[in-house]
């Protein structure tokens, strides 16, 4: 599950770019959403924790789940954040509360395919495009290390472009 949050980085990352295009927020639901039947798993003490839901197929389902179960989520994340930073006198960085179905259309897909692409180079377990083929093609493609270094540096790059952009937006304003 730790790599759930990992998976967040390259989040971070397609949101600097695509902006107001992109939900990270949905995103990062599904990425939570695709790990329920691994967790399960894991508690029921499977040897496999990967199955039928880490597949392709599996994840365009799950992304449209996705897709209709979070705009409230999102909403009520979105407000959390604009009033935290209100608090802490950083209001420039707050973000519109409308939630629109492009966005988290994009966020649920790229979450969901974007988990299983990620989660097929480092678990054996992963039969990524069942049910045609069981076989995992991508596992070691990369190491786990690397992986993990990839997922925490396009996170820091994500960020810091996401931050940027919103800090030169806001001197844009105040000229």
């Amino acid at each position: 599950m730790p790599f759930t949050v990992l998976h967040m980085g390259p989040g971070l990352a397609l949101k600097a770019l695509a902006g107001r295009h992109f939900s990270l927020i949905t995103f990062g639901v599904a990425q939570v959403a695709m790990d329920v039947e691994p967790l399960i798993r894991l508690v029921g003490g499977s040897h496999v924790l990967h199955g039928p839901t880490h597949t392709y197929l599996a994840a365009l389902v799950i992304a449209g789940i996705v897709a209709v179960v979070s705009p409230p989520i999102c909403r009520f994340v979105l407000r959390r954040w604009n009033q935290e930073l209100g608090l802490h006198c950083l209001s420039w960085l707050t973000v519109s509360e409308s939630v629109a179905p492009l966005p988290v259309i994009v966020g649920a897909f790229a979450g969901t395919i974007f988990h299983v692409f990620l989660d097929s180079l480092m678990h054996s377990d992963m039969s990524a495009i069942a049910p045609w083929s069981a076989a995992n093609g991508l596992e070691g493609l990369v190491t786990a290390p690397s992986l993990h270094a990839f997922c925490v540096v396009s996170g820091l790059i994500g960020f810091s472009l996401w931050f940027s952009i919103a800090w030169f937006n806001k001197e844009g304003r105040h000229k």
